[in-house]
């Protein structure tokens, strides 16, 4: 009897993956434990070294040491001021209040998650918030730390609960490590094989400028539409941030003369093996443009061996990829469970003004910027071309990573919506690592909400524009990993001489945001390759929706 292959959209599969996901996670969703208040102690001894130990009662539940106080601020950032006022083996004690835990069962032990706030003993009216996870072994390790989260403990080893979400995301880890096997040979034998088949380098010229064009472009536009809505909502109005009455911050290593600095010397790999082994892509993305326009200038018997060579090895890679694509569906139910279960319905709920204004104007950016310009500058109807992208798009969310989900973009863009591969092998690649335009506009609004937030702090005109031109900077520093847009608005926060401590608070809600605006990358990206293949004029490959191939049928219809 023959076996007739899946029809079912792949779009769809990954929806009810997502919804479903998301149910579960609530129903399985154990809440957080409150923890009692306890005491941090912070001890500079005379040769620089920085302990942070806190305490309850008599029990020490963590101590931290560190080399020093530059060292210590890296790790504890919202703790600044503190280490800046620090004298040597004179004790800096601050209480720590607010203490909530949460936890997840690994193996005998568990993954504790906890929240706490700081305040000097002498201005408990500053609250600078700090989010640590840490693992436990077994339970007597848990318990001596965490007493109060014994009987939940006990509680989720005698059910299922806990069971069930530690195993969605063991199957949500090896979906995304599956992922991120192909990511690096598939952009390598993908801008080799295109770069190869461009023939000339004038055509690599102007495609490259063509796509830094909308690159930029697209991101000023995101980053206005941020500051726009910002301005609109007004979130951080009669709002009031923990560490917001603290010390701004001072000088910082990460300038923003630094990141392009660093940024320019990472395109240029001294070790290209060690490039593609430590998955550095802005090496491997010079690397292998390189080689690629090195194979069409050599040209003859030689120049079509290896083109074809890097040609049948990119096939190859694409196989490899559609098979891991097939599990898709598994892996966004196993991360949305597992995200759903240890943030509950709170995480929509805190810092809701801000949360809709980032949601607002990334929707705006989204549904309304971007397929205008996909519209008015490519070949593409922007709805069809959404649909084609939705599997891509419905993966980023659940994943939170631009880099994981350009696997399935690249087949997305090529197979579904018909792009060129020597468009998009040039186009993702380099989107995925430079064009975050979600994160961009999300650094914007974050930093206008902390400023209109601050106490006595007036963010003028010129510090908007200042806000904009330092977020589109740092979003092209920015990894395609998450919560990388933390990292980055230091620099943005720096930039305006902003409390750097405010940070903390919006760790709380920053998982799902983080989602939402990878989304809007990925999204993005695409919408460049459209633009791009129409403006250079490159011919459009031919949709592939349903390959005959019944082990790949079910896969990209």
């Amino acid at each position: 009897m023959d076996h007739k292959p899946s029809r079912f959209p792949l779009h769809f599969q990954i929806l009810i993956a997502l919804v479903l996901g998301t149910v579960l996670g609530l129903l399985f969703n154990s809440g957080s434990t409150k923890l009692p208040d306890s005491e941090v102690t912070v001890t500079a001894s005379p040769d620089g070294k920085i302990a942070v130990a806190e305490m309850r009662g008599e029990v020490n539940i963590d101590t931290q040491n560190y080399k020093d106080t530059k060292s210590a601020e890296l790790a504890l950032a919202d703790l600044k001021s503190t280490f800046e006022s620090l004298q040597p083996q004179t004790p800096t004690t601050l209480n720590v209040v607010n203490r909530t835990a949460t936890f997840l069962l690994k193996g005998d032990g568990a993954e504790v998650t906890y929240i706490r706030d700081y305040s000097p003993k002498d201005k408990p009216e500053i609250r600078q918030r700090v989010l640590t996870t840490k693992s436990f072994s077994e339970r007597n390790a848990l318990v001596e730390t965490f007493p109060e989260l014994a009987p939940s403990f006990d509680a989720a080893r005698s059910g299922l609960g806990q069971y069930i979400v530690s195993f969605a995301k063991f199957l949500g880890d090896i979906f995304l490590r599956l992922l991120k096997m192909v990511t690096v040979p598939l952009i390598a034998t993908s801008l080799i094989s295109g770069m190869a088949g461009l023939g000339q380098s004038h055509s690599f010229g102007k495609m490259f400028g063509y796509t830094l064009f909308y690159y930029a472009t697209t991101s000023m536009l995101a980053i206005t539409t941020g500051i726009i809505m910002v301005n609109i909502f007004n979130p951080g109005v009669g709002v009031t941030l923990p560490g917001g009455g603290s010390a701004v911050v001072q000088e910082n290593a990460n300038t923003l003369t630094s990141i392009l600095i660093n940024l320019i010397e990472s395109m240029i790999p001294t070790n290209p093996i060690a490039s593609l082994a430590n998955g550095d892509f802005l090496s491997i993305i010079t690397f292998s443009i390189l080689i690629g326009m090195m194979i069409a200038t050599i040209g003859g018997d030689l120049g079509t061996r290896l083109a074809t060579f890097f040609t049948d090895l990119f096939e190859v890679m694409m196989r490899l990829t559609m098979l891991i694509i097939a599990l898709a569906p598994v892996g966004v139910l196993g991360l949305m469970l597992y995200a759903t279960a240890t943030q509950g319905l709170s995480i929509f709920l805190t810092l809701g003004w801000y949360m809709l204004t980032v949601v607002c104007a990334l929707s705006i950016h989204a549904f309304v910027v971007l397929p205008l310009i996909v519209h008015f500058f490519s070949r593409h109807n922007p709805f069809e071309y959404l649909k084609a992208l939705s599997p891509a798009l419905m993966t980023a969310f659940s994943t939170a990573s631009s880099n994981a989900t350009l696997p399935l973009t690249m087949n997305c863009v090529e197979n579904r919506a018909g792009i060129s591969n020597k468009v998009s092998s040039f186009v993702l690649p380099l989107g995925a690592t430079i064009n975050m335009d979600g994160t961009a506009l999300y650094e914007a609004v974050a930093v206008l909400f902390i400023a209109q937030a601050t106490p006595g702090f007036e963010m003028t005109l010129s510090a908007q524009i200042l806000v904009a031109v330092t977020a589109l900077l740092a979003s092209v520093g920015a990894a395609g990993i998450p919560h990388a847009g933390l990292v980055m608005m230091a620099i943005v926060l720096q930039a305006v001489g902003l409390p750097m401590e405010s940070q903390g608070i919006i760790l709380a809600v920053d998982r799902i945001l983080d989602m939402a605006r990878t989304t809007v990358n990925v999204w993005s990206d695409s919408c460049g390759c459209a633009v791009v293949e129409s403006i250079s004029g490159t011919a459009p490959a031919s949709p592939d929706p349903e390959p005959q191939s019944s082990s790949s049928s079910g896969i990209l219809s």
